[in-house]
């Protein structure tokens, strides 16, 4: 059995949701009541034990998008063009992994095609006439 965890007062983890929430919203980022409740040293079971009204509260922030993000709708150009900029990172990425894949298979089949000739003259008893040494061609 584990021993009780030391539970603050409403108080101190009002005071510590407080300064979570303006971290978040100045990072942009949207809050979690498992980060909170490890700031004030408690599991989130714990934490939403003893303040599922807070709890609640985050979660309702944490589901509703902000208003100054939701009026915020025309990025900047420069906004615009660093979007576009990673967008084309990640296909010009995806695109080289693809050539790579691409000339991988070329050479896998070009020595599966010499293997097949060679079995095939093989079986055959055909000899090959090499063309790059004939004069003339």
């Amino acid at each position: 059995m584990s021993r009780p965890a030391d539970v603050p007062t409403e108080a101190r983890v009002r005071r510590v949701m407080d300064q979570y929430m303006t971290e978040c919203q100045d990072n942009g980022t949207r809050p979690s009541v498992l980060a909170l409740a490890t700031k004030l040293g408690l599991s989130n079971t714990t934490f939403r034990r003893h303040f599922a009204d807070l709890a609640k509260e985050i979660s309702a922030v944490r589901s509703n998008p902000e208003p100054a993000a939701a009026a915020e709708k025309h990025p900047s150009p420069y906004e615009i063009l660093a979007a576009r900029n990673a967008k084309l990172r990640r296909t010009n990425r995806s695109l080289t992994e693809n050539l790579r894949f691409a000339a991988a298979q070329i050479q896998h089949l070009a020595v599966d095609n010499a293997r097949l000739r060679e079995a095939l003259e093989d079986s055959t008893k055909v000899t090959r006439i090499d063309r790059t040494g004939r004069p003339g061609h």
